[in-house]
């Protein structure tokens, strides 16, 4: 399991007390009900993917749903926090975990689906074109971005914290960014769903190429 150290105060907070406080709250077998049924509706429209990486899969609640999905879906994950990286690992094997900076992440390895679900809006924005890039550069197919929309930047408070969580419409800036990825599907999971609640976020699904 590789690892790399914070490059912002966005990451070191991520890294740190913060984040191993948020491992357990979300664990529990309600939120991975919540993610089967996000991740069947947001990739309905895409081909069962046979490979997934994951940006910010914190201990893989995300990837454990996909698994559930698709499984015989090859998974891997990049995450920040060192005792959620171990956790990971423990899920799809530490040898599928990148432990550090999105930043750093450097690998000959394409999967047919990268993933990223609020974790953007946690990046410091000057940063956001270099994890564009990795985005990208991870998946041979298919981009899914689930994340808090507003069609222009803002910032906003976050658990009494500034500066550690930024809106804007994600998608579009990587859509601008790179002309051969098209829009295949959107959605809103909204928080007082009275089965599987999410977090009020919206996804987008991104393909390559025709």
């Amino acid at each position: 399991m590789p690892k790399s150290d914070p490059h912002s105060a966005q990451e070191a907070f991520w890294a740190g007390d913060f984040g191993n406080d948020y491992i357990a709250r979300n664990m529990s077998p309600a939120l991975l009900a919540s993610n089967i049924k996000f991740f069947s509706k947001g990739l309905n429209a895409a081909l069962p993917p046979k490979s997934c990486i994951e940006f910010g899969a914190n201990v893989g609640m995300n990837l454990k749903a996909i698994r559930q999905i698709y499984p015989d879906c090859t998974l891997r994950g990049v995450e920040i926090n060192e005792k959620a990286a171990a956790l990971l690992g423990n899920e799809i094997g530490a040898s599928n975990v990148f432990c550090g900076s999105i930043l750093d992440y450097a690998s000959a390895d394409v999967s047919e689906l990268a993933l990223i679900k609020g974790v953007l809006i946690h990046i410091n924005p000057a940063q956001l074109p270099l994890v564009y890039d990795k985005l990208y550069g991870a998946t041979s197919r298919y981009l899914l971005v689930c994340e808090y929309y507003n069609p222009s930047p803002v910032s906003i408070p976050y658990r009494g914290h500034h500066d550690r969580l930024f809106k804007r419409d994600f998608a579009g800036e990587i859509m601008d960014r790179y002309s051969d990825l098209r829009l295949v599907d959107y959605g809103f999971a909204y928080h007082r769903d009275p089965a599987f609640p999410q977090d009020d976020i919206s996804w987008f699904l991104m393909k390559k190429g025709a």
